[in-house]
């Protein structure tokens, strides 16, 4: 017999372990968001750098800037949702 489901019924019935549990999940969610950050300032750092090398290009690097912006900003969504997810089956 596996004594893992014992351990999770035990953490479940602990307010300690579900507050460790919902600090875990804020810490993830929030280190998941360093990185898009991080891509995002670099980015739009990027683009005012192209548009003042060549400002007859404008209209083309701003929708491909905004393009990388929305794949971006959809890594945060993952790390938040899969923090949840994760969060929610071991018993949240």
């Amino acid at each position: 017999m596996s004594v893992l489901p014992d351990v999770m019924a035990a953490a479940a019935s602990n307010p300690t372990a579900k507050a460790i549990k919902a600090i875990a999940l804020g810490v993830g969610a929030g280190l998941g968001t360093i990185g898009p950050g991080l891509g995002v300032g670099y980015i739009f750092g990027k683009v005012i750098e192209s548009v003042t090398r060549q400002p007859e290009m404008r209209d083309e690097i701003t929708s491909i800037q905004w393009l990388g912006f929305a794949l971006t900003e959809a890594i945060i969504f993952y790390a938040f949702i899969f923090g949840l997810i994760a969060y929610f089956l071991s018993g949240g």
